[in-house]
């Protein structure tokens, strides 16, 4: 497995113990639609959660939240309606950020909460 894989995978289960830390209900891990994927679908205070995890182990041109393109936003948000429909979820729904940093001098992460909408 390529490094930077890795390091997803590991700025993945850092998010997932930040979220379980902070009381929310992990739902489902690695949802995938076609070819596409949720990082991380939660319940937290009666809403569901669509959480993007991006790693990088400097802020080196940019920093992981920025890596999130509105072509990103517009896939995630057709996976997580794919996720609302085959699960009945009757939620509001709200599309999170978790941002992390992460390599030998430093761990850094950011919660990005209500990073994007979808759009009407």
């Amino acid at each position: 497995m390529a490094d930077h894989n890795d390091l997803g995978k590991k700025g993945e289960e850092l998010a997932f113990n930040y979220l379980i830390k902070k009381g929310y209900k992990i739902l489902c891990r690695n949802y995938r639609f076609k070819r596409n994927e949720i990082d991380i679908i939660a319940e937290f205070e009666n809403t569901l959660i669509i959480i993007e995890v991006k790693t990088r182990a400097s802020r080196f041109l940019a920093g992981p939240e920025e890596t999130v393109t509105k072509g990103k936003q517009k896939t995630i948000i057709k996976v997580a309606h794919e996720y609302i429909i085959e699960n009945e979820i009757d939620l509001d729904t709200q599309f999170d950020i978790i941002s992390i940093i992460l390599n030998e001098k430093e761990t850094h992460i950011e919660h990005l909460i209500d990073a994007f909408y979808p759009i009407l």
